[in-house]
C-alpha cells in the first residue's frame, strides 16, 4: 500500500472542455417586444406595440423605432475613421519615447528555501521513549524551588509618617485660610469702624428732641381730629401726614430705648 504524502500527487494532464456552440434566438433581433411602450412619437400606431406577439409586423407610414431609440448608436456608426489617428507627439506625455529598459531583479527573500522534489521526508519514525517515567524522573530529580522572602514594608525608614508632597499641600491649604481668615477679619475692623457709639448724653438729648418733635406733630393732629366732617383733600392729606409721622417717631424712640446705641456713618 503506497503511503501517503504530497510527494505522491502527480498533477493529471488538463483537458480542456469542448466549448459549447454559440447561442442563437430563435426570434428576430429588431422585433419589437410584446405589449413593448418603448416606440415612436411620432407614429401613427397606438403607444402599445405588438400586443399579439407577432414576428412580422404590419409596416404603416411611420416606423415603430426611432433611428437612436435602442442601447448605442446606429448600425454602422461606430466604423473607424481614417483620418483620426494619433499624430506625433501629441499623446498624453508630451512625448512617444519609451522609458529605458532596466532588468528585473526580485527581492531579497529571508524565507527559508522550498525543498526539493528529490529531498523527500522520513516516513514511519516511532520513539520508544516512555513519557510517563521520563516526566515523574526529571521531577524527582529537579531542585525544588526557591521561595522569596516577602518584603516586611513596616521595617523602611519612612513608615508611618507623612509624604513630603501631602504636607506641602496641607501649608498651601492652610496659608489659603489663613489668607481668607484675614479678609474678613479686615471687612469686620471696617465695617465696625463705620459704626459710631452713642454716648448716654446723646441719646438723651436725642430722645428729648424726638419726644419735642411728636408733641408739635400730635397738636397739629388734634386739631384735624375734632373735625367732623374732612370733606376737602387738604385736610385728609393732612391727617394721612400727621398719622406716618406720629408713628416714624414712636419707632426712633423706641429705638433708643435700648442699652447701646450705634450710628451709621457711612450714610
Amino acid at each position: 500500500m503506497q503511503q501517503e504524502s504530497i510527494y505522491n500527487l502527480i498533477p493529471k494532464e488538463y483537458v480542456p472542455p469542448s466549448k459549447e456552440p454559440m447561442y442563437r434566438s430563435a426570434y428576430p433581433n429588431g422585433l419589437v417586444p410584446t405589449a413593448s411602450t418603448f416606440n415612436n412619437h411620432t407614429t401613427s400606431r397606438p403607444k402599445v406595440n405588438n400586443i399579439n406577439g407577432d414576428f412580422e409586423l404590419v409596416k404603416g407610414p411611420h416606423t415603430h423605432k426611432g433611428q437612436s431609440n435602442s442601447l448605442g448608436k446606429i448600425k454602422g456608426s461606430y466604423k473607424p475613421d481614417a483620418t483620426l489617428f494619433r499624430m506625433k507627439n501629441t499623446g498624453t506625455m508630451g512625448s512617444n519615447q519609451l522609458p529605458e529598459i532596466q532588468s528585473f531583479k526580485y527581492p531579497q527573500s529571508c524565507k527559508a528555501a522550498v525543498p526539493k522534489k528529490d529531498e523527500k521526508p522520513i516516513h514511519g519514525l516511532k520513539s520508544n521513549k516512555n513519557f510517563i517515567v521520563t516526566n515523574a524522573v526529571e521531577n524527582i530529580l529537579s531542585a525544588p524551588k526557591q521561595v522569596t522572602e516577602e518584603k516586611d514594608w513596616t521595617e523602611k525608614k519612612d513608615y508611618g509618617k507623612v509624604p513630603d508632597y501631602l504636607t506641602k499641600i496641607q501649608s498651601s491649604i492652610n496659608n489659603e485660610y489663613e489668607i481668607i481668615r484675614n479678609m474678613h477679619m479686615n471687612e469686620a475692623d471696617e465695617r465696625d469702624k463705620q459704626k459710631y457709639l452713642m454716648t448716654l448724653e446723646e441719646v438723651e438729648r436725642l430722645k428729648l428732641g424726638l419726644k419735642k418733635k411728636w408733641e408739635s406733630v400730635n397738636k397739629e393732629y388734634q386739631t384735624i381730629t375734632h373735625i367732623r366732617m374732612i370733606d376737602t383733600v387738604g385736610l385728609k392729606r393732612k391727617k394721612e401726614q400727621c398719622e406716618k409721622e406720629l408713628a416714624l417717631l414712636e419707632k426712633d424712640i423706641e429705638k433708643l430705648n435700648k442699652n447701646y446705641v450705634f450710628i451709621d456713618t457711612q450714610k
